[in-house]
């Protein structure tokens, strides 16, 4: 989870020192991309503090999931980039699979969510 954290911030540092250096359109989708992925990191974080009582409070975890998707969308619809798209197939496929354990009433494998939070983060930096 630190690693997620870690490169969600470098993703941030990235895109602020890029924008003093360039500015306009692409970076701005870049920037929107980087900001959507720090908001996703932190649902990821959700999800991680909710994945331990899942058994005792599931809704707390669907609760996460839904924000996950939620800000994954937006990405989506606002990228044309096929590296941040398929980030965001693999971090959907990754909540989709935790779902079905949080239904099942099972911890959701926060590997797999983790490494493609992480993926998306090292996406969303600005070049």
């Amino acid at each position: 989870m630190r690693r997620t954290l870690s490169a969600t911030a470098t993703a941030v540092a990235v895109a602020v020192t890029a924008t003093l250096v360039v500015g306009c359109g692409a970076l701005d989708k870049a920037l929107d991309c980087a900001s959507t992925a720090v908001t996703v990191a932190e649902s990821v974080e959700d999800l991680q503090n909710a994945a331990s009582s899942v058994g005792e409070d599931p809704a707390q975890a669907k609760e996460a999931l839904d924000s996950i998707e939620k800000n994954l969308d937006e990405i989506e619809q606002s990228t044309d980039s096929t590296d941040v798209k398929g980030a965001v197939s693999d971090l959907n496929q990754a909540v989709e699979d935790a779902r079905t354990a949080v239904n099942d009433g099972r911890a959701p494998d926060m590997s797999a969510v983790n490494d493609a939070a992480g993926k998306l983060t090292e996406v969303c930096s600005p070049a």
